[in-house]
């Protein structure tokens, strides 16, 4: 038996306008240029303030178009979708419409004719072995073999590929016949490369590469040659009473071996690894100045681009306005550039909106931390949580999550991410909360200031910070000193 009947529900759905903010949001001050760009390629409607007002031919095209094209297509008399199209709000006079050209000195030059762009040149680690394979005497065979060994060793400068499997992806890509001896043969030749170390398997085998590039007469590479050879998991274990018990060492000739062997680079082929743009340099969002002890806030230009609607969309609009005659191709023609402006002017509000987040939100940060930013101390820094800001700036606390999590700002002490000022809470005796960043600055200078030859354990260390009246157990000094990237006692020791 069918039935009718209502129901009611309370739903919650982001508009695709509100998921695009969003996504505006969290793209770093590196990379908005290039969103920017993208969006004036894909809408001509779009235009930065500084550009000329002059229009374009593309632009004036249209208009044009308008005037010429009456005879091809003639009005019916019948309604359609594009009648009573409304665009008064369109070719409305304002401010934003007086032309560049009236506001340009021509005594100056425009700020664009002096900038110049600097341009990042890089060699790449593996360019950089191709370079010197070239300078060695080899035939066309050999030099494709040798190519794809080059190509095979990681960004480290380490080939972790097994000779047969290379031998493997010769024959099967390249249709080359070769056998596993041929290919340690090219790869002695390659370890003679520059950087020392690059093209081996393991750690042992590069650190004892370069140990051999060095005078073999030095007593201490010597030594530090048969650490490594025979000795190499005490050495990384830094069981070096049993390494100078095992070779009869004096503690002079322990400390200059292990001194050698440190001098060693474990990663010879991490000096030329390449980063991306966002993550080779960082450009601050924010900048925070003290003016005799009173602070200021501001915001990095590039995320305050003049940008404005085409003069030359807002003509065609004027000239449809001021044509009599109205056919059914100019009606379609005035719909899309409608749309064209109405995006526009919603990227604009968008980028606007964007600047406002992260200003309120920034704001609310540096008052929180006030203390901080006028002494850079982190000991003064307090308990926040995300919750903490997003009660003050009235944002949803997944908004202060993306502007924490993506953005930076720079004070006389340093550049920080954002994420940086936010910790969890911790107990003291008094029953008083203080943040965890406190007690991590606290842990480090302890370890900092260590004795090297005796370093403290997580449980002296729990001690000395119970004893400052931090209601604190082992385990959680353990977590804090991971996250501080500090190893155990034992290989924190030093001769």
């Amino acid at each position: 038996m069918l039935k009718q009947t209502q129901q009611q529900k309370l739903l919650q759905k982001l508009s695709p306008q509100q998921i695009q903010l969003m996504k505006l949001l969290q793209v770093p001050t590196a990379n908005l240029e290039e969103r920017i760009k993208e969006e004036l390629e894909e809408n001509p409607a779009l235009e930065y303030s500084e550009d000329g007002s002059t229009p374009d031919d593309e632009m004036e095209k249209p208009a044009e178009e308008f005037e010429n094209g009456e005879d091809e297509f003639e009005p019916d008399g019948s309604e359609s979708e594009y009648d009573n199209i409304d665009i008064s709000e369109y070719v409305s006079e304002g401010d934003d419409e007086i032309a560049d050209y009236k506001l340009r000195d021509d005594n100056y030059p425009d700020p664009d004719e002096q900038r110049t762009m600097p341009i990042r040149v890089e060699t790449t680690f593996h360019d950089h072995l191709l370079d010197q394979l070239g300078l060695q005497t080899l035939d066309e065979r050999e030099r494709r073999i040798a190519e794809q060994i080059i190509g095979s060793i990681d960004d480290d400068g380490y080939l972790r590929r097994e000779a047969s499997a290379i031998v493997d992806d010769l024959s099967f890509s390249q249709n080359v016949e070769t056998d596993e001896e041929e290919i340690r043969q090219l790869i002695k030749l390659i370890q003679t490369f520059d950087p020392p170390g690059v093209c081996c398997a393991d750690l042992k085998e590069c650190l004892l590469l370069q140990l051999r590039r060095k005078a073999q007469d030095d007593p201490g590479i010597i030594y530090a040659t048969r650490i490594l050879d025979d000795y190499f998991d005490e050495f990384t274990k830094k069981h070096y009473e049993k390494i100078q018990r095992s070779l009869n060492l004096s503690d002079e000739d322990l400390r200059e071996a292990i001194g050698q062997i440190i001098k060693l680079n474990p990663k010879p082929g991490a000096n030329h690894s390449v980063l991306n743009k966002a993550e080779s340099y960082v450009i601050p969002d924010f900048f925070i100045l003290n003016n005799n002890g009173k602070l200021e806030l501001s915001l990095n230009s590039k995320n305050a681009p003049d940008l404005r609607i085409s003069e030359g969309y807002r003509e065609m609009l004027k000239e449809y306005d001021r044509g009599d005659k109205k056919d059914k191709r100019q009606k379609e023609a005035v719909l899309f550039i409608k749309q064209k402006i109405d995006a526009a002017k919603w990227f604009i509000d968008a980028i606007k909106q964007r600047q406002h987040t992260l200003l309120s939100t920034m704001e609310a940060i540096m008052n929180y931390q006030y203390d901080f930013f006028l002494t850079g101390d982190e000991t003064t820094m307090r308990p926040m949580i995300l919750k903490d800001i997003a009660d003050v700036t009235q944002l949803d606390i997944s908004t202060v999550s993306r502007v924490a999590n993506s953005k930076y700002v720079q004070t006389e002490f340093g550049t920080f991410k954002l994420k940086f000022f936010f910790s969890e809470s911790l107990s003291t005796d008094s029953g008083e909360e203080v943040s965890t960043r406190e007690v991590k600055k606290i842990l480090s200078d302890m370890i900092g200031g260590e004795n090297k030859r005796k370093p403290l354990s997580d449980e002296n260390l729990t001690k000395m910070l119970q004893d400052k009246g931090y209601n604190i157990a082992r385990r959680t000094v353990a977590k804090y000193r991971e996250q501080l990237n500090i190893p155990v006692a034992r290989l924190r020791k030093e001769l």
